[in-house]
């Protein structure tokens, strides 16, 4: 029989490509004539590489929900409700990320939001529990500092917008997920980036160099980073093959774990694709309890929410899915409108510039208000 080829697109971090590449293997014993040839782009490429040029490449699609505006307008995708996943069988808002314009575009296969990770080692040093709100973060930066310890973040330019956004819907004053609606209340605001800058007083400059994969690369390897209260988790950074294994926890938000920007990724198929039947088997496989089981055994973020409440999965995160469970559920959705990462580019940049000192607040604020009723239709 001849061989059925599909080619995917995924981003190049072992928490990506690995269980794709496992879960090739199980997917044959199902399917013996598929094969799949997994490529994989750096992160920035993840964040922001036009879909619809990898549409026209590629039958399998890693991505992120913000493209998902896009995706329903042009029509560079496949539908996928014909696959009747449902809604509670993933964790938090996972698969509502990816419904636009009535339709689902992708399936789940990867969870993530922002929470806090620590050093253990450097927290038993300080003798204090991980912060449970900003307030006792700030308390826990000032006692570090006293210890030649420091607090991190990631905060290059997208992150920074994150993590404002993060703030913005914790305070209970979300950014509003629609182009025709202002961007933020003025006050409300403010007040989210005196808190990013009170963070960033604990942390080394570098921080605004970092982005998620740099900021938990840099907590494992150096000996002065003692907690980070906002990143996009990467579990497999809790591993035991880890000189240093991380630890996770709730985001400690001003209003506790609310609000976090969820992130993840979905599994696309194009619409352009000449083998359909075989990606839609394939989606459908990949959505399902089994194969997610597979992610986590190799260095994967499932996105089922029987993952999530697995024991076992727990021991090998060091508990990151039960310990970050309340932040998953109380996530926000970022926007996903036509148009919008133009804004999401730009406005991490413009926020980045702010905290680095060459952008003053009230410059700050117009510009990214403009930008986003200015972002093109």
């Amino acid at each position: 029989m001849e061989k059925i080829r599909l080619k995917g697109m995924t981003w190049d971090h072992r928490r990506a490509i690995d269980p794709l590449l496992a879960l090739q293997q199980e997917f044959q014993k199902e399917c013996p004539d598929v094969e799949i040839e997994w490529h994989a782009r750096p992160l920035s490429g993840f964040e922001f590489t036009p879909v619809d040029d990898l549409a026209s490449d590629y039958d399998l699609i890693v991505l992120d929900h913000p493209f998902m505006g896009f995706a329903a307008r042009s029509g560079c995708l496949l539908a996928l409700d014909s696959l009747g996943l449902a809604d509670g069988d993933f964790v938090g808002p996972s698969i509502a990320t990816y419904r636009m314009a009535g339709k689902l575009w992708a399936v789940p296969i990867d969870a993530a939001c922002q929470v806090a990770v620590s050093r253990p080692d450097l927290m038993a040093r300080i003798g204090q529990p991980p912060p449970r709100d900003w307030a006792e973060l700030i308390r826990l930066g000032q006692r570090a500092k006293g210890q030649g310890l420091l607090l991190a973040i990631g905060l290059k330019g997208v992150h920074s917008l994150m993590t404002f956004f993060t703030l913005m819907a914790n305070l209970g004053t979300p950014c509003p997920t629609r182009q025709d609606a202002a961007l933020f209340e003025p006050a409300a605001a403010r007040h989210a980036l005196g808190v990013m800058r009170d963070l960033l007083a604990c942390c080394p400059p570098e921080v605004l160099d970092w982005n998620s994969i740099a900021l938990h690369d840099q907590m494992a390897a150096r000996s002065d980073l003692v907690f980070c209260p906002a990143v996009y988790c990467y579990a497999t950074y809790a591993e035991a093959d880890n000189v240093h294994p991380l630890r996770f926890h709730d985001f400690p938000g001003p209003s506790g774990p609310r609000g976090s920007t969820i992130g993840g990724t979905g599994l696309a198929i194009s619409a352009a694709s000449a083998q359909r039947e075989a990606a839609l088997d394939y989606a459908r496989f990949a959505a399902g309890l089994a194969a997610q089981s597979v992610f986590a055994q190799h260095h994967g973020q499932p996105a089922r929410r029987e993952c999530w409440e697995d024991a076992a999965i727990n021991a090998r995160f060091g508990g990151c899915y039960r310990d970050t469970r309340a932040t998953m559920e109380q996530c926000w959705i970022r926007p996903r409108y036509d148009g919008y990462l133009a804004f999401q580019e730009a406005g991490g940049d413009l926020i980045e510039s702010h905290l680095r000192g060459a952008l003053g607040e009230d410059a700050l604020l117009d510009r990214l208000a403009r930008l986003h009723a200015e972002v093109p239709a």
